[in-house]
């Protein structure tokens, strides 16, 4: 298989959900260029409006967001529907936590199996109240206080959680800081600065200082890196040719993938390199050389955690072992991936093993053939429809169509580099 020609990738998710958050907070319009077109987005843009902040799409792709400032949103007359994304109901859930009302917040059925009370312990300790209609998850009530500062140390890390402790921050006028074990994506921290808040970072600490207002601003949103490297995986797997994808965020906290594949022996030039919108971004080309295995810990996870299924796929076409630990955090994503990267790898043939808190993957060149069961999972579609391109088109996906919630083009971009 051939790869050739190139593809736009869309904005990037992380980015769109903070970027519509944040401009709702803001007192002003703001206009968001780039913006990811997808289920997940439409969630967050839907729980916006039922706060009461205009979220208009134009005919140009761009979205005009009309905030009067955190507390000009109004109590929700009906539920709050994240749909099926964990960044949604997560970072809104700061916000809402500071919030002189109650809301409640619910998702369909995968969503609703997600844990919560990781983001709700520290706002909780914050002040706010919460309630679930289980044990975790969705259906969750919040009730909104006057907040007290915080100083939380997170015991897994989390972008989302930390995020939401920045958000509930802001939004309260109080002083946070946040301590993970390991450095997790910055985006937040990044666009608060870049609108005017003081947020500092240094390692694994991040500090908000209150005072600041959030200032309405016009931003593009780059490229998504998540959704990049399935096509890098693709010309990976290709027997020649390249892969041209422009535009592409290259935030360090975000291209942990993309190192490993350079690791695993695959060319990726890195052109055109500048800033936008306070991220810095990238022009890749990537060809395919022979792949070896490599050994992912915990230590990089964080910045490739979403990438780990189609890394998985990859693996099963390099010479070796690769083996993947400290990522039990997959188990409780849209579904639990390493359950479900190991059980579809088998099934088409490859050799896998599911391990607690990761998986290895022996690869091989034998044929690959078979049905995958994607459980509803954008990302087991897509990394398993990538795998399926690069050996000969006899894999099957079981839902091709979940991919809507993150990349609804997917299939399309993905027929057009494969030759």
């Amino acid at each position: 298989m051939l790869v050739r020609g190139g593809v736009r990738i869309p904005g990037d998710k992380s980015i769109s959900h903070r970027a519509l958050i944040l401009s709702a907070l803001a007192d002003g319009q703001s206009r968001i260029r780039g913006i990811l077109n997808s289920a997940d987005i439409q969630s967050t843009a839907g729980v916006l409006r039922g706060l009461g902040v205009s979220v208009v799409a134009q005919d140009d792709g761009s979205i005009l967001v009309l905030g009067s400032g955190p507390h000009a949103l109004s109590a929700p007359i009906a539920d709050l529907d994240a749909g099926n994304s964990g960044t949604t109901t997560r970072l809104i859930s700061g916000v809402l936590a500071a919030l002189p009302f109650t809301s409640r917040v619910v998702g369909d059925a995968s969503l609703s199996a997600r844990p919560m009370r990781r983001v709700a312990k520290p706002l909780g300790a914050m002040g706010a109240s919460f309630s679930f209609d289980g044990d975790d998850g969705l259906p969750m009530s919040i009730t909104g206080a006057a907040l007290q500062g915080l100083t939380w140390f997170s015991e897994s890390a989390s972008a989302q959680v930390k995020s939401a402790i920045l958000l509930a921050g802001f939004t309260a006028g109080v002083p946070v800081e946040v301590h993970e074990p390991v450095p997790t994506r910055d985006h937040t921290e990044r666009m608060m600065r870049l609108r005017g808040v003081d947020v500092r970072s240094e390692g694994t600490v991040a500090t908000l200082i209150p005072g600041a207002p959030i200032a309405a601003l016009d931003v593009d949103v780059p490229g998504d890196p998540s959704s990049a490297v399935f096509f890098a995986a693709l010309a990976a797997m290709a027997t020649g040719g390249d892969v041209t994808l422009a535009g592409v965020c290259a935030n360090p906290s975000r291209t942990g993938a993309l190192r490993v594949l350079e690791r695993m022996g695959v060319r990726i030039g890195w052109e055109d390199m500048k800033d936008v919108g306070g991220e810095p971004t990238a022009t890749l080309v990537v060809a395919p050389r022979v792949l070896r295995a490599t050994t992912i810990d915990g230590s990089e996870v964080p910045s490739l955690i979403d990438e780990l299924p189609v890394l998985a796929c990859v693996a099963a076409r390099a010479d070796g072992e690769t083996r993947v630990t400290g990522a039990a955090e997959l188990r409780v994503k849209e579904s639990d991936r390493i359950a479900l990267v190991v059980r579809n790898l088998r099934a088409v043939g490859a050799e896998a093993e599911e391990l607690e808190d990761g998986f290895v993957v022996r690869g091989s060149d034998r044929p690959l053939a078979g049905r995958v069961e994607t459980g509803g999972d954008h990302r087991i579609a897509m990394a398993f429809g990538v795998l399926g391109a690069a050996t000969g088109g006899r894999i099957t996906i079981d839902d091709p169509n979940c991919v809507a919630v993150s990349y609804p083009n997917f299939w399309t971009d993905l027929a057009y580099v494969a030759d």
